[in-house]
């Protein structure tokens, strides 16, 4: 009952109620990524939903525009800001998905949703974590956010997927508030010793063909 009919209405209901809460901080963050980091001011990406649907995802911009020699855009660690880096650090970047909530392409707690570019390096068994909606917050993002490695991260996807209730959505969701206050376990992707799943699943098959 709770998976297949509450949930959405808790969603909808919810994100409707931060989005107006929250507009005033909105407007503020806007003016300040518009005078620090310039125009669009919202991030805009296309990400795989339920069942794999792709829908365009919307966050507050973090990074600049700023290009090589050669018109290239410079890495990203580079190109994030103390700014943007703070909207990160505090999650203010992805108050925008909360109309994405309200759409209907996301939900509140659910496996985040990934690059498109990823599709084709899932095993049949972490696909699963697109059998529901995809979430602002989820059971991997409070173990560990996005520094344990691809496997767990899976796991606890696919963990949740088999196993959604309202306890422990609400459990999940105050976990996520500890985790933004304490603004830990946060990597720039593609940075660190976290590499991109594409690349790290490429690595991994060609070790498994040496040996």
């Amino acid at each position: 009952m709770y998976r297949k009919y509450i949930k959405r209405i808790l969603d909808f209901t919810l994100s409707l109620i931060a989005l107006i809460i929250l507009s005033p901080v909105m407007l503020v963050i806007c003016i300040l990524v518009r005078i620090k980091l310039g125009k669009p001011v919202f991030f805009k990406q296309d990400r795989p939903g339920k069942n794999e649907k792709i829908f365009t995802l919307h966050k507050f911009r973090t990074m600049t525009d700023k290009k090589d020699e050669n018109g290239e855009l410079l890495p990203d660690s580079e190109r994030l800001t103390k700014f943007g880096d703070f909207l990160r650090s505090t999650s203010l970047d992805e108050i925008p998905e909360l109309v994405n909530i309200l759409k209907g392409d996301m939900s509140i707690v659910g496996p985040r949703p990934l690059l498109i570019r990823y599709l084709p390096y899932y095993t049949e068994e972490e696909r699963h974590r697109h059998d529901v909606r995809p979430g602002l917050t989820g059971l991997a993002q409070v173990n560990g956010r996005n520094t344990v490695n691809w496997e767990e991260r899976f796991q606890y996807d696919v963990k949740y997927v088999k196993n959604i209730t309202f306890k422990e959505d609400f459990n999940i969701i105050l976990k996520t508030i500890k985790e933004v206050l304490k603004r830990e376990d946060i990597v720039l992707r593609g940075t660190g010793s976290i590499i991109d799943f594409d690349e790290y699943r490429r690595r991994q098959r060609k070790e498994e063909i040496k040996n």
